[in-house]
């Protein structure tokens, strides 16, 4: 049932709706076992994130050797990265890989809060999109990424085509952070290749993790064999279930829920 094998270099959720908690849900659920690596670790509830805490190099680097060493790994993604040092020894180790690697650029939430230090940004730049096989930001990444201030569908388009000039083979950039855009994601790969992917809206406000979420289905999808597009179809439609599923734990947004049938 579990043939094949996914990782997550990213943060810990303590409230276990999105990072590696989310990740390894999506895992499960996708029937692809799940491996993590921990890049830093959060005190955070549906409210709040009270504290952030990076794990050492030599940690960071000891979990990503020990899982190559042993297990076939299919597929990776990545998610919160925090700072450059974590962005930079995190691309050294993976680039030598080839597996696909979904690079997910965990820097601003949906409402505009910053995720990582500032110095992070043109480490992601430099160092993690060259070796990706798909970026997938939000508005607001985005924005950071290719220097656009996304405002309409036509600037999307413009700011995926700066961030494949960085290197990326492809790039998804969600189109939820504008409310026109709620359920529209645009594709755009380095042979020209590009596709709109509309999906129902879920009018729900319980999405902490779907980022995550989105990302670690693609990755399992291409983890079981699933070409990049068929992934992303795929991927798409177990958001759009999961999001149906979501549920409220705490006084803010709950997160999805992510038991269901692939």
């Amino acid at each position: 049932m579990y043939s094949k094998i996914a990782l997550s270099v990213g943060g810990s959720d303590s409230g276990g709706g999105a990072g590696i908690q989310a990740d390894l849900r999506t895992f499960m659920a996708l029937n692809v076992h799940g491996c993590s690596v921990i890049t830093c670790i959060t005190a955070q509830n549906s409210l709040v994130v009270n504290c952030v805490e990076a794990v050492e190099k030599d940690t960071l680097i000891s979990q990503i050797d020990t899982l190559f060493s042993d297990f076939n790994i299919n597929a990776l993604k990545t998610g919160m990265l925090l700072n450059e040092r974590i962005i930079y020894n995190t691309a050294s180790k993976l680039k030598s890989y080839s597996i696909p690697k979904v690079i997910d650029p965990v820097m601003v939430t949906r409402n505009g809060s910053k995720l990582l230090e500032d110095s992070a940004i043109s480490a992601y730049k430099k160092f993690l999109l060259p070796i990706a096989d798909i970026v997938t930001p939000n508005i607001f990444e985005a924005n950071l990424l290719s220097n656009c201030e996304i405002k309409n569908k036509e600037d999307i388009e413009l700011s995926a085509k700066n961030i494949i000039e960085l290197g990326a083979k492809a790039v998804l950039i969600k189109g939820g952070g504008l409310k026109d855009m709620q359920g529209k994601d645009f594709y755009l790969d380095v042979t020209g290749k590009r596709k709109w992917f509309i999906n129902k809206f879920i009018n729900t406000k319980n999405t902490h993790g779907s980022g995550c979420t989105l990302s670690s289905a693609i990755c399992s999808y291409q983890a079981l064999g699933f070409d990049l597009i068929e992934s992303i179809k795929r991927a798409k439609v177990f958001i759009e279930r999961s999001l149906e599923k979501s549920y409220k734990i705490g006084s803010g947004p709950g997160p999805l829920g992510h038991y269901q049938s692939p």
